[in-house]
Parts: C-alpha cells; structure tokens; sequence
C-alpha cells in the first residue's frame, strides 16, 4: 500500500518541489545511516509526507546541507533533516517489514521473503525503541489478516484498522495534538486502504485474492459509491489538518491532502473507465 500519499507535481512551484525533494532525500540519508543500503532502498514518498507534516507541526531544528548520492552521482543537492527524517526512517522500514511478510504470505513471492529476512534485524530494534506503538500496530496488522482470511466485507471496519495503523503512525507524541494527529491518520489509513482495494479489485478477483470491495463491486453504482466513500474520508482526513498550527510547508501538505493523493485514483478510474467503454459496458458508471 505505498505509492499514494504523493505531490501532485503539475499544481506545485518549482521552489515548493525543491523543498519537498530535499525532505525526501533527507530521509533518504536518514535510512542509509541508521539502516544501510537494506533500510534505503525501503524509501517511499508516503513517509515524505509523515516527515514533513510532523517537522512542520513541531518546528525542530532543521539541518539543511548538500550531499552527493547513487541517484545523484556527479552533483550535490539540497537535504533537509530533523528528528522526524529519523523517525520516518523507522517508520518506513517497520512498515516495509509488514509489507514484506504480507506479500510473502498472500503470494508466496520469495524476494519479499528474503527482503523481510533482511530487514529483521532493524524490525527488533524498532519495536525496541517503540514497544507500545509497535505492539499496537502488530495487534491491528494481526486482526486485519485475520479478517482477510475470513473474506471480511465489512468495508468500515476492515478500512478502520488500516486507519488504525496510520493513526498510532502519525502519533509521534502523547500531547495536544495527539487527537487530531490520529483522526487524520485514521482516515487517511481508511483511504489508502480502499484506494488500493479499488485500484486492484480486477486482477485479486481474477486470481482468486481477498478484497473488501468484492461485494459491492458487482453493484452497477459500484465507482460512484466509491468516489463517495473516498471523497468524505478524504474531507475528513483534511477537516482534521486545518486544525492544526501549521505554516511552514503549508502549501506543499495541502497539495498532497487535497491534490496529490487523487493521483492514482484519477489514473485507475481513467483506465478502467477507458476498458469498459471499448467493452460496451457500464462506461457510463465510471
């Protein structure tokens, strides 16, 4: 479930990308230092996003300086890092170690397996770091399963444990901002989830996979229902944002929240949209 919390590059200034990129490259390097090259090719916008929202928030002492990397091999560029890039690291390997176990166990693919082996040994160092986050989320990712296994078609509470897991994410801290921090996290966990649900509901019916969508994907509203379902999630998710003190990156976060994160949606809904009408049915549904 990577991939969807992203910019929306078209709607965004050139100076606003460069801040965006130095955040991502900072996390990066935070990654390779605390984790090596296993913990870095985990990288993913996703927690991009976490290290900005968080950084932004709280204000820290940001380091900014400009390093030379594999990607960018013959020039410096800018890197932002604060204790969220390290936080976000940790984050982005617990979260790859899940994924890994998950894809081993739902389609046997051995890479994933031997890149869970790999990462092991940072997972024992996370969860020592973090046991009461850690354990939560182990206990939600245990119960999620679990409903997959059962073919659970309850899409709000399969949804809400997924949202769960984004919330204790994005609680860094137990302070005034915790309520709001974990509301947005619950329905941006909720969105992702279903986001990728609708995204491959074609090809897990196909292979004989679980999906919570199954059920209501035989319904003739079945896209209009689910824009629906995304669209108050997603309003929701930003409801929750705007409380928050921020200023800094304002701009670059609400292009994610408000802009970025349809991306992939808007793709999906085009392609299959496109595959419907050249099949004659239903196009007028999409």
């Amino acid at each position: 479930m990577f991939g969807y919390i992203i910019i929306n590059k078209g709607d965004m200034k050139f100076k606003e990308f460069d801040v965006y990129h130095s955040y991502y490259c900072g996390l990066c390097q935070a990654l390779k230092e605390k984790y090596g090259k296993a913990g870095q090719i985990s990288l993913t916008y996703d927690m991009t996003f976490l290290v900005m929202l968080l950084g932004s928030l709280y204000e820290p002492e940001t380091e900014m300086k400009e390093v030379k990397c594999i990607a960018h091999p013959f020039e410096k560029h800018p890197v932002r890092m604060n204790p969220f890039s390290v936080y976000g690291a940790d984050m982005n390997v617990l979260f790859t170690y899940y994924k890994c176990l998950d894809d081993w166990e739902d389609e046997k693919k051995v890479t994933r397996l031997a890149y869970g082996k790999i990462l092991e040994k940072a997972y024992r160092s996370i969860r020592s770091q973090y046991p009461e986050k850690v354990n939560k989320i182990a206990k939600l990712m245990r119960t999620l399963s679990e409903g997959e296994k059962k073919q659970n078609q309850d899409i709000d509470y399969m949804a809400g444990l997924f949202g769960s897991i984004m919330g204790e994410i994005l609680v860094v801290r137990e302070d005034e901002w915790q309520d709001e921090l974990r509301a947005m996290g619950n329905n941006l966990g909720k969105f992702i989830y279903l986001l990728d649900a609708y995204e491959d509901i074609e090809e897990d019916l196909k292979e004989g996979r679980y999906n919570p969508l199954k059920k209501c994907y035989q319904n003739p509203d079945f896209e209009e229902e689910i824009k629906t379902i995304l669209t108050m999630v997603m309003a929701a998710c930003c409801k929750e944002f705007e409380k928050l003190p921020i200023i800094e990156n304002a701009e670059i976060l609400r292009n994610i929240l408000y802009s970025g994160i349809w991306y992939r949606y808007e793709v999906v809904r085009q392609k299959r949209q496109n595959g419907q009408g050249e099949n004659g049915q239903g196009a007028e549904n999409a």
